[in-house]
């Protein structure tokens, strides 16, 4: 007779009111890692899913429901966990400090605590992400890092690890995170596995952005710059160098680069780069143009020189990124 050995006990704090793809989601790639595994492998997963609901119903934003496991108040607290993860905030100011009281108990008893989306804003409140990196859904970084200044808030990346304490941006980027705790828990072989059957990328290619770079970068006040940037979008193939572009504006490069720089975050030619690649993303995606047309439209000249930006920065080569990203077309 086999003997199941110590399980991996995943608790899924899933709030009212919010997407309830993402703890369905997350449950399924652990369920589906434990088919992948023998009967008797050591730590398989053990997932249930808790709500603040009296009535253990949670009524997802779609208008569905989900019957969690278990109400949070009747779970102890002390009770030894492998991974604590929150989906999401609730619809109320109280439904979120309950949770991040009780998280703030369990946390010294559980290897993992992550959140997913806004949740990050609750694992805040328990004051596990100070001095921590982390990152959130891209429309509240700034809520995040305004509010818990103590917190790195990372604005790129779709999730981050900092010791035990894992965040993932929005919504389905809790699957990306689920999969890199797979792989941690169990090898790469058994996570990649996971990510073919459920026709996943294990690790999405273009160093896992979770929204287009040039929106981060957008000016921070109305004026000459966010005017400059808008023209630039209209004008990849032209020339942008820093004198060009410091001459349209009438500043000096050196004035202009530092104008730039502390208006958007980012230098001008670092900038235009960035937004060239996007418009060269979406072309590959949407189009079948030959690479030369497409690095001439946006600005690189020649495929060349889109190939190098693309591989320096994605690590794909545009040829590559095309066949992965196109849109699909009847044969």
């Amino acid at each position: 007779m086999l003997t199941v050995k110590a399980m991996r006990d995943i608790l899924i704090i899933t709030p009212e009111g919010g997407l309830l793809f993402e703890a369905v989601g997350i449950a399924d790639i652990l369920n589906h890692a434990n088919g992948q595994m023998a009967d008797d492998a050591p730590s398989r997963y053990k997932v249930s899913v808790a709500t603040t609901q009296p009535h253990r119903v949670v009524h997802g934003r779609s208008g569905l429901n989900l019957l969690a496991d278990f109400r949070l108040d009747e779970l102890d607290p002390a009770q030894a966990r492998d991974t604590i993860m929150i989906t999401g905030r609730g619809l109320s100011d109280e439904e979120d400090i309950a949770v991040a009281d009780w998280v703030r108990r369990a946390a010294p008893q559980a290897r993992r605590v992550v959140s997913v989306c806004a949740g990050a804003l609750i694992l805040a409140r328990t004051g596990l992400l100070d001095g921590r990196r982390a990152t959130t859904h891209w429309r509240r970084l700034d809520v995040l890092q305004s509010l818990y200044p103590k917190i790195k808030v990372e604005k790129g990346p779709i999730y981050v690890q900092d010791g035990p304490i894992w965040t993932a941006a929005g919504a389905s980027s809790g699957f990306d995170l689920t999969l890199a705790l797979v792989e941690e828990d169990h090898g790469f072989a058994l996570a990649r596995d996971v990510a073919q059957d459920l026709v996943m990328y294990l690790r999405r290619p273009g160093g896992q952005s979770q929204f287009s770079r040039h929106l981060m970068t957008q000016a921070r006040t109305p004026g000459p710059i966010r005017d400059l940037q808008s023209w630039i979008l209209e004008h990849l193939d032209d020339d942008l160098s820093v004198e060009a572009l410091a001459s349209r504006v009438a500043m000096s490069p050196r004035n202009f680069t530092r104008v730039f720089t502390r208006e958007t975050g980012v230098p001008p030619a670092t900038y235009v780069e960035e937004v060239r690649l996007e418009a060269a993303r979406q072309r590959l995606e949407q189009g079948r143009e030959a690479l030369d047309r497409v690095a001439a439209a946006t600005g690189f000249i020649n495929s060349l020189n889109l190939r190098r930006v693309f591989e320096r920065k994605l690590q794909l080569t545009p040829s590559e990124y095309r066949e992965r990203f196109s849109a699909c077309v009847p044969a």
